[in-house]
């Protein structure tokens, strides 16, 4: 089989990875862009848990963070730091499934706490009393670059071609036409190119599938509050983490839909919004201090979300729109696509 892959992200690394080792014989070529600095893979918070409210997304969730913890080497090469994970849900309807979906692939990492018990372990504040936490011992998060990094590299070392080379466009041949005017076909493609994809399908004549741009931002400010790991407030959907030695990284979602990838703008309000609701959620004198930096980067989000496989023409696929949370499910979701692609 020869399959070519657009995009060395840690989607399209992973994919190719897991085909190489389904299928040793085949020809695996992978198309990167020749400097990767600034994409989603690079920008991602990186955060790994096994709750998810969908079932589906909880299981590719929860198998992957298993698979992570028990493999030295995605382990040593995503640099994992096992930190927990509070996802303060809103009430607690509904979280029994996806609890007993993360205990079966993580046993005994997941706890429900109720809303004084969280108070009492935890530094949130302003919280409803209807308010029940999803803890997790096993969770934290990861270096989505410096897997994709590794992989890579592995792929090189195992036969697999990759090329930092721009593609053109895609043709439903399947082939693929590279910047250099070359055109080189295959028994499948997978656009895996993030916030690319959308743009290179339409410039192929080809059908997005409901896939769309969204710019993705968070800050790090110095310092934190002591003892929280991972976290994730359903109530705004702001989300953070410890960011090493820097300090602690504090992110909300934005609303600038159908970027240019090639050149984000900070947004301004949101850095305020999110200082704003740290000092409510957190009562922490961090979102007063300056903001050691900001990122911004774009990704490719689908509605309904989920990295998946899909099929756009005859032999022709993309394996995006993670909506941001791909680092959460890309080691269980590469496996799931590549068996389905070799299927």
């Amino acid at each position: 089989m020869r399959v070519g892959i657009v995009g060395g992200g840690v989607a399209g690394a992973l994919l190719a990875w897991r085909l190489r080792q389904a299928a040793p014989r085949s020809t695996i070529d992978v198309y990167t862009a020749r400097s990767t600095d600034g994409d989603a893979t690079s920008a991602s918070g990186g955060l790994v848990r096994g709750f998810e409210r969908l079932e589906h997304a909880g299981r590719l969730a929860a198998t992957g963070l298993a698979e992570l913890r028990a493999n030295p080497a995605l382990r040593a090469a995503s640099d994992y730091r096992e930190v927990g994970s509070v996802y303060l849900a809103l009430s607690g309807d509904g979280l029994g499934d996806p609890v007993r979906v993360i205990e079966e692939a993580l046993p005994g990492s997941a706890t429900l706490l109720t809303a004084p018990e969280l108070a009492a372990r935890y530094p949130f504040r302003g919280l409803p009393s209807g308010v029940t936490a999803v803890v997790e011992r096993h969770a934290g998060f990861v270096s989505p670059a410096g897997l994709r990094d590794a992989v890579l590299g592995w792929l090189t070392d195992r036969g697999a071609t990759v090329r930092r080379m721009p593609v053109a466009t895609v043709d439903p041949a399947p082939a693929l036409r590279l910047a250099d005017g070359v055109t080189a076909g295959y028994d499948a493609v997978v656009v895996a190119a993030g916030p690319w994809t959308p743009a290179l399908l339409a410039a192929s004549g080809l059908p997005a599938g409901g896939l769309r741009v969204k710019q993705i931002q968070y800050t790090v400010y110095e310092g934190g509050p002591a003892g929280l790991g991972t976290f994730v407030w359903e109530g705004t959907g702001m989300w953070g983490r410890p960011a090493g030695d820097a300090g602690f990284l504090l992110g909300l979602p934005g609303d600038r839909w159908d970027v240019d990838p090639a050149g984000p703008r900070p947004d301004v309000a949101l850095v305020d919004r999110v200082a704003s609701e740290a000092r409510r959620l957190l009562g922490h004198p961090l979102a007063e201090h300056c903001p050691h930096r900001t990122t911004v980067s774009s990704d490719c989000y689908h509605d309904p979300p989920g990295l998946e496989l899909r099929e756009v023409a005859s032999g022709v696929f993309t394996f995006t729109g993670g909506s941001g949370g791909a680092a959460k499910t890309v080691v269980a979701a590469s496996r799931v696509a590549a068996a389905a692609l070799l299927r």
